[in-house]
């Protein structure tokens, strides 16, 4: 029976972080069994302390701390490595990506057809909240931009939802601390010869008001990414 690593990297989500988390254990995924790792960027809001109460004793959760924030990236690099499952999976701890998507992005790898599945919000007929113009043609801009350079024709390089053979990705040598670790992955995994994959996922956006953290320079660092990865 496969076994789902879901790495969930964390910086002041102490509002949404139990629900994503219950979110994740909820999700029926028949043969699948799941471990989830929180990685804690060096929260300030009080996650930290929640995390440590809340989960200190369950069986299904591993809670790792970093002592300062890094970075996403960064994040994400200690939850892959402590991964110990057949199949890896990034989920945002901020209820934007439902775990109800987990299905249909498994399911090319399971079926041994891929080696990397990306969940895009702008195919497929699930539902999605209208927000932010310039994000969105940003977002289509990076992924085109990629695209030229890693030759995929993916419509969504910046989601979230980004699924891997376990072993693919922990061979993977990543250096990007921030938001720059989606240009950097995809990069890597396109020169690797992958069988990547995509599916249409729901997407429920939020404002910066919300909490959203992601701004105009870390779109700047992308292409950065962009052109330092394609070499």
């Amino acid at each position: 029976m496969p076994l789902l690593s879901v790495i969930i990297p964390v910086y002041n989500e102490k509002a949404t972080i139990e629900a994503v988390v219950r979110a994740v254990k909820d999700v029926e995924l028949p043969g699948v069994r799941k471990e989830i790792i929180v990685v804690d960027d060096g929260s300030s809001d009080g996650t930290r302390e929640l995390l440590k109460k809340r989960f200190a004793k369950d069986r299904l959760v591993r809670v790792l701390l970093h002592p300062e924030n890094q970075g996403k990236g960064a994040a994400l690099q200690t939850g892959i490595g402590a991964s110990t499952g057949d199949i890896v999976l990034i989920q945002d701890a901020d209820l934007e990506y439902n775990p109800l998507d987990y299905p249909r992005l498994l399911a090319p790898i399971l079926s041994g057809e891929a080696d990397v599945v990306f969940g895009s919000r702008f195919i497929g007929g699930e539902s999605h909240r209208v927000l932010y113009f310039w994000h969105s043609i940003g977002n289509r801009a990076l992924t085109m931009l990629s695209n030229m350079v890693t030759d995929l024709n993916l419509t969504d390089m910046e989601t979230c939802y980004k699924v891997f053979r376990g072993d693919l990705v922990r061979g993977i040598e990543l250096s990007e601390k921030r938001f720059g670790f989606e240009p950097e992955i995809t990069a890597k995994v396109a020169k690797l010869g992958c069988r990547v994959y995509e599916v249409g996922i729901g997407y429920r956006g939020r404002t910066y008001a919300e909490g959203k953290k992601i701004t105009w320079k870390d779109g700047v660092r992308a292409l950065w990414c962009i052109v330092k990865y394609s070499a």
